[in-house]
Order: structure tokens, then C-alpha cells, then sequence
């Protein structure tokens, strides 16, 4: 006999277990566990076995920070020999930053964690937090994909490209720039070559960076936005910023004040990563005069990385201890796949 693989769930909040109260729906210890034990297709064979364990106290995920980001990967450290894989129970909200987040903290990886939830608890006769659930135990348990993955609506992305797109729709979640790892139809199809294989010769060992410098920030640019704006905004502690940038990158160059806003910050250590608005594509600071002026300035192209993914990057160099000047050229560096064009 086939002995069952086993998932640790780690419930942290969100949707999925929630409960209407007074003032709206909120997460309600040992719900998530009831309302599972109550559907019979959560004991069928197919479905691995799993123990569920709780954060103290459940968040809705607009609460989450990188104090709860090291809670939960130190859960996952602690029971990573004892299981074949993880679900991570979350909120929508900010659920892409933390699959970002988690994947930056985790080297060594050789287990899946995915990070799933739902638009619908799974209280409501008509929600979409079963399947969910199901598909995220099944790939954590079969398939050994070893990253931090998020698994929604049928579709499982890698954790560090992910964004959240709908807040009506099922398919809340999406990953602009590269295809999902796998697709749940009658039969899980698997993109093997996308996935990031650990080196089989050489065992590696989990190591855990729960270092995450908080002094980091996000910035969109919009039409008419003052060089006043942005000193404001660059100043101490500020160490690091994701400029959300127009089309493949650009910014007013033509803006005296803004330019030297930027200079400024850049030759106080302050990291500058270029991003773009645009839901799909990379920047380029080359391709225009407005994105060669913000280069020259000290801004860094983050390339086709999400702006989780930016921001979370640079809580972990920092919170690593790297210099700026050492920021400034991971950056480039494709650490957890996040990046294509590094």
C-alpha cells in the first residue's frame, strides 16, 4: 500500500475562513478546519493527507507585514522535514506580496509552498475556495515543485509573479510576464521547463533569510507630480524605492526639479528601481530620452519584475545587509525567477 503524502496547511487569514459578523466578514478561528472536516471531498483518496495549524491572531491580509511574512516561513522551517509540502491559507489583498516576500526569504527550496485562498469563504454554498483548496493540496503533494508558488482559479504561478488583477472575478490573480508553472483540467498539465529544478547532484539545504528592512517604498508617477512631491517622499530613513514608471520606463525629464530629486536621493544611497504601469512588459531606460535622463540620474531598470516583487526584493538585500552599491547590481540579478531580462 501506497502510503499518503502529507501537507501541512498554515492558516493565516483571508476570505476562505471567514465569517459574517456585525461589522463584516472576519476571520474566525477553526472555521477553516470545520468547513473542511464537513465537505466529504477533502477525505477522498486523491487528496493527500493534511494537518491545519493556525497563526495567532488570523488576518485579514490588508493587515500582513514582513513581521507576519517571518512568522510564516519560519512555520514552514520548522515543519519542513515532517511534511511533503505546504498550503498557505491567505487573503487576497496582499497575498502577491507575500508569495514575493516568501520566495526571496526561502533558499534552497526543494518542497512546494503555495500560497491559495478564495473571492468566496468556504462557508457560502457557491464559492470557489474548494477547488482552490484541492488543487493546491494535490500539486503540493505530487508534484515537487520546488518554489513558492500561488495557486488560484485553476492555475498555479510562480510566488514572485504574481499580481492581483479582479476583485469581482474568480481569476483574481495573474502573472503578466510568464506563463503558469502548471493548469488544472481533468489532469494537472505540469510547464516543466519553466520550473526552477534544484540541482539533483548536490542535496541543498533550506536556509531561511528572515532579515526584511521595512524602510522601503513605492512611489507612482502621474502627470504633472512636483520635484516637492518627491524629495518628500525620497527622504531618511527611506533606503529603497519602486518608482512606478510611465510605459517602458519613463518619467518628466523636462522637470528640473524632478530630475534632481532623483539625483539627489541616488547619491544619498538610495535605491531607485524603475518599474513599469503597464500590467505586461519590461522597462528600458534606453529606448527614450525621458528613461536615458531618469538612468542617468541613478535610477536602475527593474526590468520585467512585478512591483511585489521589486519592493519585497529590496526589503531582502537590505535587510541582508548588502550596500546600496551592492543593491543596485543584485537587482539585475535573477535570484528567484522573478526577472527575465536581468
Amino acid at each position: 500500500m501506497v502510503e499518503r503524502r502529507r501537507v501541512l496547511i498554515l492558516h493565516t487569514g483571508g476570505t476562505i475562513g471567514m465569517v459574517q459578523g456585525e461589522e463584516g466578514w472576519a476571520p474566525d478561528r477553526g472555521q477553516l478546519e470545520r468547513g473542511m472536516a464537513a465537505i466529504p471531498a477533502f477525505a477522498a483518496p486523491e487528496v493527500p493527507e493534511y494537518a491545519i495549524t493556525e497563526l495567532d491572531p488570523l488576518l485579514d491580509s490588508s493587515e500582513m507585514g514582513p513581521r507576519d511574512w517571518v512568522r510564516i516561513a519560519r512555520e514552514i522551517r520548522d515543519a519542513y522535514d515532517e511534511f511533503d509540502g505546504f498550503v498557505v491559507v491567505h487573503g487576497t489583498d496582499t497575498m502577491a506580496y507575500t508569495a514575493s516576500a516568501l520566495a526571496f526569504m526561502f533558499e534552497g527550496l526543494e518542497k512546494t509552498v503555495i500560497l491559495t485562498g478564495s473571492q468566496i469563504p468556504l462557508c457560502r454554498p457557491r464559492n470557489d475556495a474548494q477547488e482552490n483548496l484541492i488543487g493546491s493540496l494535490q500539486l503540493a503533494a505530487d508534484f515537487r515543485i520546488p518554489e513558492v508558488a500561488l495557486y488560484f482559479d485553476a492555475r498555479l504561478f510562480r510566488g514572485c509573479r504574481t499580481v492581483k488583477v479582479n476583485c469581482d472575478r474568480f481569476d483574481a490573480f495573474d502573472s503578466p510576464n510568464l506563463p503558469p508553472l502548471a493548469v488544472a483540467g481533468p489532469r494537472f498539465q505540469i510547464n516543466r521547463p519553466l520550473i526552477r529544478w534544484p540541482d539533483r547532484v548536490r542535496r541543498q539545504r533550506l536556509v531561511l533569510h528572515e532579515e526584511l528592512d521595512p524602510d522601503v517604498g513605492v512611489l507612482w508617477l502621474f502627470p504633472g507630480i512636483t520635484g516637492a512631491v518627491m524629495r518628500n517622499f525620497l527622504e531618511p530613513p527611506l533606503k529603497g524605492a519602486v518608482l512606478r514608471a510611465f510605459g517602458v520606463g519613463n518619467g518628466p525629464a523636462g522637470n528640473p526639479e524632478f530630475i534632481d530629486a532623483l539625483q539627489t536621493a541616488a547619491d544619498r544611497g538610495v535605491v531607485i528601481v524603475d518599474c513599469t504601469q503597464c500590467l505586461t512588459g519590461s522597462v528600458h531606460l534606453e529606448d527614450y530620452a525621458s528613461g536615458s535622463a531618469l538612468s542617468r540620474a541613478g535610477v536602475v531598470s527593474g526590468h520585467d519584475m512585478t512591483v511585489e516583487a521589486a519592493l519585497t526584493k529590496l526589503m531582502h538585500l537590505f535587510g541582508r545587509g548588502h550596500s546600496p552599491a551592492e543593491v543596485r547590481e543584485l537587482i539585475h540579478e535573477d535570484l528567484r525567477g522573478e526577472l527575465t531580462d536581468g
